[in-house]
């Protein structure tokens, strides 16, 4: 049987509609030897999980939030340690900004006379609201006929209810993970549409590139694998797997070899040894 490892995965923590240990049992039953949990900007799923007791290896993991030049980034972190200080507080920082941008958008939504309560989001959610999260509520609440009308016209970037919050910049996010001993991806690349920004985020001291996601076509795999082989970086892939708001994404549906996750699980091994000498 192949390795495969999904190192992108989201759970109900983030924007995912699996909990993790729904998640755990869904990449066992799909044929993965491993798995990363990426909630957005939080690794509270490895708190409500045993990771002792599960059937397969979990990467510790996150997607975080994170700009450059105005254009939002997103940067996978990997094998760090759980207990760490660092990624705990960085994590914090951003369920911060995540509140704070909500009651803002909260706000507009209600000047705009489509009010939103907090208990008609906790009804979908079970972590952070975040966009996603708002844009079903107003569905639901028949303010608009689907989650792309939301954005469309009311959540994206630029329009009327829009916050961005505290924006963190790509160097910012990569000096504090890189002194939390984690290792920094550039995810899913190929949604950075600018030319300029990929080759200024090139120049950066990331770890690695997410080459491989989703249902990528050859072609865009192999542009990314030789960037990737170039700079002589990890070059790591995933599903972005978010359950039934992301249907066309199934878990497995990208993934990486045993060569690669053994890469990260040696580099989580050694990080944890380090973090508890340390203490």
């Amino acid at each position: 049987m192949t390795f495969r490892a999904d190192l992108h995965c989201h759970t109900t923590c983030s924007d995912g509609t699996l909990t993790p240990e729904e998640l755990i049992r869904l990449a066992v039953q799909t044929g993965l030897q491993g798995i990363s949990i990426t909630d957005h900007d939080t690794i509270a799923a490895y708190d409500l999980l045993k990771l002792k007791e599960s059937p397969i290896p979990v990467l510790p993991g996150a997607e975080f939030s994170a700009v450059h030049k105005d254009i939002s980034i997103h940067i996978l972190a990997y094998a760090f340690p759980l207990q760490s200080r660092i990624i705990r507080s960085f994590s914090d920082r951003h369920l911060a900004r995540r509140i704070e941008r909500n009651e803002a958008i909260y706000s507009l939504l209600r000047k705009h006379k489509m009010p939103l309560e907090e208990a008609d989001l906790l009804k979908i959610c079970k972590g952070m609201p975040g966009r996603p999260h708002i844009a079903q509520t107003m569905v639901n609440k028949g303010y608009v006929s689907s989650v792309e009308e939301a954005f469309k016209k009311f959540l994206g970037e630029g329009k009327s209810c829009y916050y961005p919050g505290e924006r963190i910049s790509v160097e910012e996010t990569l000096e504090i993970l890189q002194s939390a001993g984690a290792i920094s991806v550039i995810a899913h690349p190929h949604l950075i549409k600018q030319r300029k920004i990929i080759r200024q985020l090139l120049e950066m001291d990331f770890d690695g590139i997410e080459a491989y996601y989703a249902r990528f076509s050859g072609n865009d795999e192999k542009k990314w694998v030789h960037v990737a082989q170039e700079k002589g970086w990890i070059i790591t892939g995933g599903s972005d797997f978010h359950g039934e708001i992301k249907p066309q994404n199934p878990l497995g549906s990208s993934w990486v070899p045993k060569e690669t996750f053994e890469i990260l699980w040696n580099h989580y091994q050694r990080s944890r040894k380090e973090i508890t000498s340390a203490s």
